[in-house]
């Protein structure tokens, strides 16, 4: 007996044809041709691989991104560290200097070679005048008890 070449089920889909193409030539239409689905197996298998490498890639991506702005950050800070370090030797190297010493020991600390006189001008304009006592110098307490008197010696 021959191997038949066709299934069953494809046999009756192909009669099943057949008779719908008989029945609507007797009514005078003519017949389409099923629909088939734009979706199919092989695409949706594409489709699913795809969205899985999608989701795969999804946080190693984020975090090379991440890493690489933060490796950018670093070697901003490690810029403005070296340029850091320069001015310190620069200013090191100014220290080892007698004079750069002997400037500013006379400026900041007002030091004086033996046999000089030092002066000290407290508001830079050399005016003679009693600086007042209100001021931000003073306790509350003080600027409130002076309050007082002034008002009691007023009556």
């Amino acid at each position: 007996m021959p191997a038949d070449r066709f299934s069953t089920a494809t046999r009756i889909r192909a009669l099943g044809a057949q008779a719908a193409e008989r029945l609507y030539r007797a009514r005078g239409r003519t017949v389409r041709a099923p629909r088939r689905s734009r979706l199919t197996g092989r695409a949706a298998l594409l489709a699913l691989v795809v969205c899985s490498l999608v989701v795969a890639l999804a946080y190693p991506m984020r975090q090379y991104v991440s890493q690489r702005s933060e490796i950018a950050e670093q070697q901003r800070q490690a810029e403005h560290a070296r340029k850091k370090v320069k001015q310190l030797r620069e200013l090191r190297a100014r220290w080892e200097d007698p004079a750069f010493v002997e400037q500013q020991a006379r400026e900041h600390l007002h030091f004086v070679r033996p046999g000089e006189v030092g002066y000290t001008v407290r508001d830079g304009t050399g005016a003679a005048h009693r600086p007042s006592d209100h001021g931000p110098d003073r306790a509350w307490y003080q600027n409130l008890w002076d309050g007082v008197d002034e008002a009691d010696g007023r009556r």
